[in-house]
């Protein structure tokens, strides 16, 4: 939301009635018309322009005391954190992909999850953090509708495909430690592949509204007209505008606190299940099952940053939506705060989507070693000797129950998996 440029834009845009085909206005003065109206409660139009509607007993908000801004430093320091962002995201999320691709035996279920959650975040940084820096620089959005509204849409269904992803690998890690016997091979499982489509096109649909609700408006601010891209004051239908008036609610109890309620959730059953079924536990699953533990933990480390990551620019939106009062003469300062408390969290919520594949660095042996080397071949070559060695153990076991004659014909999941994050 494009609102640091002027504190006209800022005190007046919430309170005017934009006419349909109508999306801009002319200046101070009109605006001064409108104020003066609003005391006798007459109609005011401005011919060629906007149609501000019959503006009855309501006053408009006082004009700010003091100016909006947001100071010079502060943006200089802004665009180089969203440049370090910017490509530590791409190199990050690039080399994770590439792994799991070169690599057959990382392309099982967990891991896919967490190409799916690395492509939505390389999604957002590529498109998303150059448009914001060049918002908070610029005056005027020169981009057009279309992009208006495309790149709201995007940042929203990236930010889905990592919050369902991380439910997703939540659920999972759950089903992994409860069914103890279960050992899967490599390959993804038909069931991952169906909850990643689900993922991608149900994070698609509750972006559509991102995409209806903005739109440009053209203004004159100090003899230019500047074009800004904006939630739009006033929507066509009575759901938008519901969707206007509740959509902070809305990203925070849907995009914040969904994925950490169902992380808590499903690890605090995961931990019962553990210690129901320590004591029986086969001698045999130990070291599968330690790696399991390690994959939920670092599950449980993704959400923990997601957590980190977010909550700035949650908190700062909450914020205003509670104690900002938009008839403070004295709003302008509370407000300028709250723009940079916003732009924070905006570089913190970018940081998440470069810091996962870090966060699995620190974590993952395995994928250290894939992330060191230049190539894939050296860092699966290891993970294959030990699918190897496991697989002649197999038929040394298969040989044995044969001459005993107490062979059955062996399950699909008898082959050790291999994961990036074990």
């Amino acid at each position: 939301l494009s609102v640091h440029k002027t504190p006209v834009q800022i005190s007046l845009l919430p309170s005017l009635r934009f006419t349909e085909g109508r999306k801009d206005w002319k200046g101070l003065a009109g605006i001064r018309r409108v104020a003066k109206a609003a005391q006798s409660g007459n109609q005011i139009t401005s011919p060629g322009h906007c149609s501000f509607g019959t503006v009855k007993t309501r006053l408009l908000p006082p004009m700010c005391t003091g100016q909006t801004e947001i100071k010079e430093t502060f943006k200089y320091i802004n665009t180089v954190v969203s440049c370090l962002v910017f490509v530590l995201g791409i190199i990050g999320n690039s080399t994770l992909l590439r792994i799991i691709y070169k690599n057959k035996c990382m392309r099982n279920g967990p891991n896919i999850l967490i190409a799916s959650l690395a492509l939505g975040d390389l999604l957002h940084i590529v498109i998303d953090i150059p448009i914001n820096v060049y918002k908070l620089l610029a005056e005027d959005w020169p981009f057009g509708v279309e992009m208006c509204k495309l790149v709201p849409f995007i940042q929203k269904a990236s930010v889905g495909i990592t919050v369902l992803s991380l439910c997703a690998l939540s659920i999972d890690r759950y089903r992994a430690v409860a069914s103890w016997s279960r050992i899967k091979g490599i390959g993804v499982p038909k069931w991952t592949a169906v909850e990643i489509v689900l993922i991608w096109v149900i994070s698609v649909i509750l972006a559509v509204p991102e995409a209806i609700a903005f739109d440009m408006i053209t203004m004159e601010y100090r003899g230019k007209d500047l074009r800004i891209c904006l939630l739009h004051p006033t929507q066509k239908t009575s759901f938008m505008m519901f969707y206007k008036q509740a959509k902070d609610w809305w990203l925070f109890s849907f995009y914040f606190c969904l994925p950490l309620a169902i992380t808590a959730f499903f690890y605090t059953l995961m931990t019962c299940e553990m210690l129901r079924k320590k004591s029986g536990m086969q001698i045999a699953l130990n070291d599968h099952l330690k790696q399991r533990r390690e994959v939920a933990k670092t599950v449980f480390c993704l959400v923990l940053v997601f957590a980190l990551c977010w909550l700035p620019l949650h908190l700062s939106r909450i914020l205003k939506l509670t104690i900002y009062d938009q008839k403070d003469p004295n709003r302008c300062e509370l407000l300028s705060f709250f723009l940079v408390m916003d732009y924070i969290g905006i570089n913190m919520a970018s940081l998440n989507s470069c810091i996962n594949p870090i966060a699995l660095y620190l974590v993952s042996k395995r994928f250290q070693n894939c992330f060191k080397v230049r190539g894939c071949w050296e860092c699966s070559l290891p993970l294959l000797l030990k699918l190897h060695r496991n697989e002649l153990r197999i038929h040394r076991d298969k040989k044995r129950k044969q001459k005993r004659g107490l062979y059955n014909k062996p399950s699909r999941h008898h082959t050790n998996q291999c994961y990036i994050t074990s």
